[in-house]
């Protein structure tokens, strides 16, 4: 079978990227890997949550926008969602499978909930899974409360992915500057 990477970008939306821990910084890493890319011919796939009618994601919003520094390009993939798996009830399986996407590369927000969700099911639908470690975040949050600190969060789910166990599936975990978009 032939390597066909493909980068999917997740919820990087005006609204989220408020809200997001370190969002220049994932911005910055995102819109270089994206450059990439594309420079490499490799497919962007954006995946846009739609909230409800009159909430902050809600189609059409300023808020459910993609943050200015990653917005698709004519022709590229955007994929609707309403849930944390971009590929519940979308067209983001058929979107790849179009593109005869091998491997994902999985960028986005947030780390814990759509990134994770995302990441694992790319797994069981028998992609090979890239997660970019400096290129997903979460939201700020207090230290007191009930969530794990956003840089504990991330680290956390970067080494738990260095660690699955997908048989027949290459999961890697790299920061964005060791990214190849050649063969593994």
């Amino acid at each position: 079978m032939t390597h066909a990477p493909a980068l999917l970008v997740i919820d990087m939306q005006n609204a989220l990227a408020e809200i997001a821990h370190r969002a220049p910084e994932t911005i910055a890493v995102i819109a270089g890997l994206r450059a990439r890319a594309r420079a490499a011919g490799v497919p962007v796939v954006t995946v846009q949550h739609h909230g409800p009618p009159g909430g902050e994601l809600a189609p059409g919003s300023d808020g459910w926008r993609i943050v200015p520094e990653l917005a698709p390009e004519d022709g590229e993939s955007v994929i609707a969602k309403t849930s944390a798996d971009s590929f519940l009830d979308t067209g983001l399986d058929a979107a790849l499978a179009a593109l005869g996407t091998t491997e994902l590369l999985v960028t986005g927000f947030a780390t814990e909930i759509c990134v994770d969700t995302t990441a694992r099911q790319a797994l069981s639908r028998r992609y090979d899974l890239v997660l970019v470690a400096d290129g997903h975040t979460t939201s700020v949050r207090d230290a007191e409360g009930p969530y794990a600190e956003p840089d504990r969060s991330v680290a956390h789910h970067n080494e738990i992915f260095r660690h699955l166990d997908f048989p027949g599936r290459s999961i890697r975990v790299m920061p964005a500057a060791d990214v190849d978009f050649g063969a593994p």
